[in-house]
């Protein structure tokens, strides 16, 4: 059993900083890839950054230079650093990770989502 826990939500203003991190705790072989998706009311889920297990980055374009993903292998840990703020990055925040739990194996698995709401 693997679960995705997700913490640091809550309110910012806009301009401000919040740092989201999601621990992967359970039965855990390799992780493949971590990220963060945010899903703000009405919109479909969208991708926010992903780091894979070599390091390499995405971020989308609405994040690119404000949010900084990175990751704490030893841990199983992904941080989701997020600077200069705007009332659009108002969503859940949901953390997502393709673990393998023995070789071959690879699974995607959610977190429950945190909130984040910028105030302007």
């Amino acid at each position: 059993q693997v679960q995705l826990v997700e913490s640091g939500g809550g309110l910012g203003q806009a301009g401000g900083s919040l740092r989201l991190t999601c621990g992967a705790s359970g039965s855990i072989f390799s992780i493949n890839v971590m990220g963060w998706y945010r899903q703000a009311p009405g919109n479909q889920r969208e991708l926010v950054a992903n780091i894979t297990s070599e390091g390499t980055t995405n971020y989308a374009d609405a994040v690119k230079g404000r949010f900084t993903i990175s990751t704490d292998n030893t841990r199983h840990t992904v941080y989701l650093q997020m600077n200069s703020l705007k009332p659009d990055d108002t969503a859940v925040y949901y953390c997502r990770a393709k673990i393998s739990v023995r070789p071959g194996i690879l699974i995607a698995y959610w977190g429950k989502g945190t909130l984040v709401t910028v105030s302007s």
